[in-house]
């Protein structure tokens, strides 16, 4: 950033060091910093506008503007929003004003939601659903005209129809990104955080080990979704919205089959979740014999996720599916026969314990024999990998049964935790194999893909009819942006050689595992080894998800028992929120900052132990960033990185610890989860 512009432009005084360092902080967010490009900015004490843009990429900014912290970055955000816009839309600099305007009143919704004055509540009318009526926006408009010296003072009606066709794709990218499912994306105004505590704007400051059920989308991400909003957003002011859909599918679909190495002939099907690509397998299977009863036979309902048995028995698992359609939860889906049986293949025994895995495919073999042998066919599961980590059946590279005419198969991979060849192997044996960006991979919730075997293709033609209130041929801007984020980082993933992948997974593993070990407060649940002959030098067969449980602290009446799952819920809470305040009067310095540390890791899940009643199991669980390196890292080599992650990994078991020995104190508040 320059004290000036460009010689022969407009002469600008020198600014004090206050403001313009405040300005250089702005433009460093990780919110912010993607969006500045080439844009010049200088600030000045001379203007009535809180900014105004001369034309694309150069702004000038009211010095008396950057006092509130809250109105300095969404200022800077509207600016910068408009010199984009300006950029794509020269031949209409209303629309482009207007749909700043969006943009900046949705971006102080999610960054400042109680600041009084924000555009949020002077532009309130513009972060609704649907686009105002041009009455509406000639209402508007002469306010945000002010920020463009040489724009129209009306507002076109061509323009006013212009807005409306663009309104799903405007917005910012944090806004966006949390669109197009269902509503475990919606983000709490009061927290930042959504249902399962993650954020869709970078948290560079927290400790992150949540890939196992969600993690908050990392700078890298949050780049990429910027760079495809603002390309999807200009090829829908160009070509419309629909074509720019069309285009970015098409886009994302060939980027996934080339990341694994697919044929052509294999279909990439985008999804919002694990628990839609369930369900959309259903209805491949569904559709191949509609008139031979179908037993859909699951493994490990109690490690999927929570949606997956009703998504199997082709049942609605949300009040509202991702194409908006309100459903009843529960309810039987349009299509869907009354025979579908759904038999369940549990993974552990009830007192938590993991099954043999000779047991399970014995199970697994016999449930499906006696289908056959009644006339139905079978739809067979393979778990790789489960919520805490178990790979189940374990059939090695062969996928043989009684009558394979009448059994087909869906690996469910929605953890990601396979090697590009597990995956291609999988495939090439006939199986339609679920993945998801947003597990392993680190991207933002929920981003699922279906791949489909070509001899299996036709079929999604012919899905049975409600299924249409759940699949379109286009992903939505929602959709689009989260996997986006996600391809991000699974390049950056695949740019490491494997032998170095392989050594920081057994270096982290041993760490963690050792500390857990040690730590008097955990208790460590069993997890088989992952076996995979075929692959024996493969990433894939470490463990990359570590489950355990709390102790309650001793002195409570009765036996010693693990938490259950009512309060590991709120313990994980407690530990992606600042509790520095809550500790005790004479706790050490050291104590308090540990306390104020922010840890997000996977969301608590219910199990069976030999200690007492059903305990909550927390799981801390590696992602590709591990491997990979957040940006804000960049500064340290590969070593230090990896001391300092794993040195955060060890905070957070320790930040347990502390929450044991104060739980009653900390109860009393309950603290919820906090984005900052």
């Amino acid at each position: 950033m320059s004290g000036k512009w460009l010689k022969g432009f407009c002469p600008v005084r020198e600014t004090t060091e206050p403001n313009t360092e405040t300005l250089r902080g702005i433009l460093a967010r990780a919110d912010v910093s993607p969006l500045v490009g080439e844009t010049r900015i200088a600030i000045v004490s001379d203007i009535d506008h809180s900014f105004l843009v001369h034309g694309p990429g150069l702004v000038t900014v009211s010095a008396v503007a950057l006092a509130s912290e809250a109105a300095a970055v969404t200022i800077v955000r509207h600016a910068l929003e408009l010199c984009f816009l300006l950029g794509i839309l020269p031949d209409d600099p209303v629309l482009a004003g207007l749909s700043a305007c969006r943009c900046a009143a949705l971006f102080a919704a999610i960054a400042f939601p109680r600041e009084p004055g924000a555009p949020s509540s002077r532009y309130a009318r513009m972060v609704a659903d649907a686009a105002p009526d041009r009455a509406e926006l000639e209402t508007l408009w002469p306010q945000l005209a002010e920020h463009q010296p040489a724009a129209p003072r009306d507002v076109p009606p061509a323009t006013a129809d212009r807005l409306a066709a663009l309104w799903p794709f405007l917005g910012p990218t944090e806004h966006l990104i949390a669109t197009g499912g269902d509503p475990r994306l919606h983000v709490d105004p009061l927290t930042g955080l959504n249902a399962y505590g993650c954020s869709p704007r970078p948290r560079p400051w927290a400790i992150t080990f949540a890939s196992s059920t969600a993690s908050s989308i990392s700078e890298r991400g949050y780049a990429a979704a910027e760079e495809a909003r603002r390309r999807m957003l200009g090829e829908a002011a160009a070509i419309g919205v629909a074509g720019s859909w069309a285009r970015e599918t098409t886009g994302l679909r060939r980027e996934i089959s080339r990341y694994y190495g697919l044929p052509e002939a294999v279909r990439v099907v985008l999804v919002p979740s694990g628990t839609d690509g369930e369900l959309l397998a259903l209805g491949v299977v569904l559709a191949g014999d509609p008139g031979r009863p179908l037993t859909n036979l699951l493994v490990g309902p109690e490690e999927s996720g929570s949606g997956v048995p009703e998504a199997a028995a082709g049942r609605h698992f949300s009040t509202r599916t991702a194409r908006g359609v309100v459903v009843t939860k529960g309810g039987v889906i349009d299509g869907v026969p009354a025979d579908l049986e759904v038999a369940p293949v549990p993974v552990r025994t009830a007192d938590g314990a993991c099954r043999p895995g000779a047991e399970i495919v014995a199970d697994c073999a016999e449930q499906t024999a006696a289908a056959v042998a009644r006339g139905r066919r079978v739809l067979f599961h393979i778990l790789d990998q489960s919520k805490t980590g178990l790979l189940a059946p374990a059939l090695g590279g062969s996928l043989r049964f009684p009558d394979a005419e009448r059994v087909e198969v869906i690996v469910d991979a929605s953890q990601a935790r396979l090697a590009v060849s597990s995956v291609r192997s999988y495939v090439e044996l006939g199986a339609m194999v679920l993945l998801t960006g947003s597990k392993f991979f680190t991207g933002p919730p929920f981003s699922g893909a279906l791949l489909v075997p070509a001899a299996l293709a036709h079929r999604l033609d012919g899905l049975p009819a409600g299924f249409a209130d759940y699949f379109g041929e286009e992903a939505n801007i929602g959709l689009a942006l989260r996997w986006r984020a996600a391809l991000a980082e699974m390049a950056a993933f695949a740019a490491v050689d494997e032998s170095i992948v392989i050594k920081v997974l057994q270096r982290f593993g041993r760490r963690i595992e050792a500390a857990l070990a040690a730590n008097p407060d955990l208790h460590r649940h069993e997890a088989l080894a992952l076996e995979r002959p075929e692959f024996p030098d493969r990433w894939d067969r470490l463990p990359t998800i570590f489950t355990f449980s709390v102790w309650q602290p001793e002195g409570r009446a009765g036996p010693r028992r693990l938490f259950g799952l009512t309060e590991a819920k709120q313990i994980y809470n407690w530990l992606n929120s600042d509790l520095s305040d809550l500790l005790p009067a004479g706790s050490s310095e050291a104590e308090r900052r540990l306390a104020a540390r922010y840890a997000h890791i996977g969301q608590p899940v219910a199990i069976a132990n030999r200690f007492g009643p059903t305990a909550g199991a927390f799981r801390l669980s590696i992602g590709a960033r591990l491997v990979s390196g957040e940006p804000s890292h960049r500064h340290l080599d590969a070593e230090a990185r990896i001391d300092r992650e794993i040195a955060d990994a060890l905070a957070m078991l320790e930040k347990l610890s502390l929450i044991v020995r104060h739980f009653e104190r900390i109860r009393a508040a309950d603290p919820p989860s906090r984005f900052q």
